[in-house]
């Protein structure tokens, strides 16, 4: 059964941003109250190296950190989130590697993803080197306003291509979320399939990769049928199945831009809302990516397709 198939309740989810009481702006229960206004279900504060607890009437509040470790090349070091953690290493430095870092946050019970990959430099081999990781921030929303490097998609695939495991999460990294200058939030987040709104349940989400990352897009269904992938989705300009940096299938809604392997099968409201690709013999994995007509994003996580081999790996 896929994902979408599954029974439960979808929350928004905020995953990466800061307070006061690190780098950013505003205090803790500010930031709290724009995030409840924004609509978020689920809020994790990641203040650098440090553990912000906050209250809210309205969201699940989890807590959290963005942690560090030292990298051998410029910029000399990587960061973290440590979801789910109730307490910070001693002493409170670095750690030595990603792998490490990974480690000593799932030891503790919490999830680590890999923070801003393309903003960090960070590659394939920087990901794959930390088994422990569940995942990489596929979108980070002040990455991108500020540098334009916000999107990790190439090194999600140059992951998934060398055969690891990796979920994609997307976040704001909000540092000015209430600043009446200009707000980073409100950029991504992340769509979390549960069975109860509990802390547990969003964590064990995490690990299992029930979510999808979005900008605003909408996924209602992705699964395969026989030798197709199906996918329903909320009004979009483009769908994308993808396996990899060269083996893909997209369609379009407007009528002058060709489509390959795939077809439109249905528009609402100037968008796609269902489309169907044909799924190549040796695909093992594949995802699926929306542009909506508005030029939002969402990514969804891998699923395993039927392919028995994978050509160039």
């Amino acid at each position: 059964m896929s994902l979408f198939e599954q029974s439960g309740e979808w929350l928004r989810c905020q995953f990466h941003c800061h307070t006061t009481e690190s780098d950013g702006w505003p205090a803790p229960t500010a930031l709290v109250e724009h995030y409840a206004a924004l609509g978020c279900d689920v809020l994790v504060i990641t203040d650098h190296w440090g553990i912000t607890l906050a209250e809210s009437e309205h969201m699940l509040m989890i807590p959290g950190s963005e942690l560090s470790t030292h990298l051998d090349r410029a910029p000399f070091e990587a960061e973290v989130l440590a979801l789910g953690i109730d307490e910070l290493p001693e002493p409170r430095e670095a750690f030595p590697t990603i792998a490490a870092c990974a480690d000593w946050i799932v030891t503790q019970g919490g999830v680590a993803f890999l923070a801003h990959p393309h903003w960090s430099t960070l590659t394939a081999a920087d990901y794959l080197s930390a088994p422990a990781l569940s995942g990489l921030e596929i979108w980070n929303g002040s990455s991108n306003q500020a540098q334009g490097t916000g999107l990790s998609d190439m090194q999600w695939d140059s992951v998934l291509q060398a055969g690891g495991c990796a979920s994609g999460l997307g976040t704001d990294d909000a540092h000015h979320a209430a600043d009446p200058s200009g707000s980073d939030a409100g950029l991504g987040w992340t769509m979390v399939l549960v069975q109860e709104r509990t802390r547990a349940a969003v964590m064990e989400a995490l690990r299992t990769g029930a979510f999808y990352a979005t900008t605003g897009p909408a996924f209602h269904a992705v699964h395969v049928d026989g030798d197709h992938v199906v996918v329903r989705c909320s009004p979009a300009s483009s769908v994308t199945l993808r396996s990899g940096a060269w083996d893909g299938c997209r369609v379009n809604a407007s009528d002058t831009l060709r489509d390959y392997r795939g077809e439109v099968v249905a528009l609402e409201a100037g968008g796609i809302v269902e489309a169907r690709f044909e799924l190549p013999e040796f695909w093992t994995w594949g995802r699926v990516e929306l542009v909506g007509v508005d030029g939002g994003l969402a990514w969804s996580n891998p699923i395993d397709l039927p392919g028995e081999r994978a050509p160039f790996v």
